[in-house]
């Protein structure tokens, strides 16, 4: 059998190694051999305590990661393929773009951290790479649409990658949960896909039919969106200069290939008609619900106005007047289909507009419970509970975490080509 040894930056409660364990075959095993997780802005390190619980503390670093690289690089061992959903809060789609830091923003920087692992590994650096993060990367910052992106993509290519990237939802391939996020796997410079991809001439029917991500979630190519750029200069001059004094819309499609600087870009729909999942399919049963997750009545007039179309005018603390607008929600949420985003603010009790609520059978409302939050993340039940970590936590490590079904796609995928 052969293996391939992973190290998972950023691990949270291990969503990468579940979703890779799973995609484990007799031909290829993808076994974990590093992880890394630290929370910087919380004393308590939950997400590293229940990594710990679930696989052991043998080979987990809770320790920042830049720290490590500066004082104690040869603790992380050789490896072939490096994973991470590197920290995302500076793209967060909960903020605006142009109050995005992006690679500049204090957890953005973490993408160098990556890079500085490849690099001073240099001809040890893993044959592949597998890293993810909502699409907005694809677009930021606000003031030059794409520059992050391009920047990482120069990095990785300077340092012997070639990149393919996707942008999914998991609901459309039958998922619990409508989760965007861009998928990018690296393929190292003298490794059969590399070569694969150097061959083709139609960087398109890569994306389309050969590669990885065409595999794993197949798609049709929407007409029109399509086109070739060269990724020119130093990482500074990039960073300085893309799309600096061009349009106000990124490069970048959901869809793209990149070799030798050279980037190839589409626009792709998704074409899936398997079975799905839908919220109402996880939920657990009524009678077994602590009254906890129940909403008073009292409540539910606040809840409604929250998740409810509005506009009005608004005064600020200074006083200045506005008009406010927003479009309803759902509510509460549909059981006939896969749930909306779950988000770090998920938990506790009090009312919101980005919670999910969910009618019963017998006419009341109620929050999700962790279990529940656990099941549209496709994590094994009960997964983040542990001794000392709150309802609330869990939920926060929920809407922090990604879809591990989508992660096992990728790595069957991969697998495929590699094994």
């Amino acid at each position: 059998m052969k293996k391939l040894r992973v190290v998972e930056l950023f691990a949270g409660v291990g969503g990468f190694r579940i979703g890779l364990d799973a995609a484990s075959t007799e031909k290829l095993q993808y076994k974990t051999i590093w992880a890394s997780q630290w929370e910087p802005s919380t004393k308590s390190q939950d997400a590293a305590a229940i990594y710990a619980a679930r696989f052991g503390s043998t080979g987990l670093s809770v320790e920042n990661i830049e720290t490590v690289i500066e004082e104690r690089f040869d603790s992380i061992p050789k490896h072939d393929l490096l994973v991470g959903g590197f920290p995302c809060q500076d793209y967060s789609v909960a903020s605006t773009l142009s109050r995005s830091k992006g690679l500049l923003g204090k957890k953005g920087v973490l993408f160098w951290s990556i890079y500085s692992i490849l690099k001073k590994q240099g001809e040890d650096a893993p044959n592949y790479l597998f890293l993810e993060n909502v699409d907005r990367l694809l677009k930021s910052p606000a003031k030059q649409r794409g520059k992050d992106f391009a920047v990482m993509l120069a990095a990785l290519s300077d340092l012997g990658y070639a990149v393919e990237w996707r942008v999914v939802n998991a609901a459309d391939y039958g998922f619990p949960q409508r989760r965007r996020r861009v998928f990018i796997l690296g393929y190292k410079k003298g490794t059969k896909t590399y070569s694969e991809i150097k061959g083709f001439t139609n960087k398109r029917e890569w994306m389309l039919n050969a590669g990885v991500f065409a595999a794993a979630f197949p798609v049709e190519p929407e007409a029109g969106f399509d086109h070739d750029i060269h990724l020119e200069g130093t990482l500074v001059e990039i960073t300085n200069q893309f799309s600096a004094h061009g349009p106000k819309i990124s490069p970048f499609q959901n869809s793209g290939v990149m070799i030798d600087r050279t980037v190839t870009t589409m626009r792709v729909e998704a074409s899936y008609d398997g079975p799905a999942t839908a919220l109402g399919n996880v939920l657990i049963k009524e009678q077994d619900v602590p009254e906890e997750f129940f909403i008073p009545e009292a409540q539910l007039a606040k809840w409604n106005y929250l998740k409810g179309a509005k506009k009005e005018e608004r005064v600020t603390k200074s006083g200045h007047k506005y008009h406010y607008a927003e479009g309803g929600m759902t509510f509460p949420d549909d059981l006939q289909k896969p749930s909306r985003t779950i988000i770090t603010g998920e938990g506790g009790s009090g009312p919101s507009r980005f919670k999910h609520v969910i009618k019963t059978e017998s006419g009341r409302y109620r929050r999700l419970m962790p279990l529940e939050l656990e099941r549209l993340d496709m994590f094994p039940d009960d997964h983040t509970k542990l001794e000392g970590v709150s309802n609330m936590r869990r939920a926060f490590i929920c809407g922090n975490a990604l879809v591990v079904g989508a992660i096992t796609r990728v790595g069957e995928s991969l697998a495929d080509k590699v094994g």
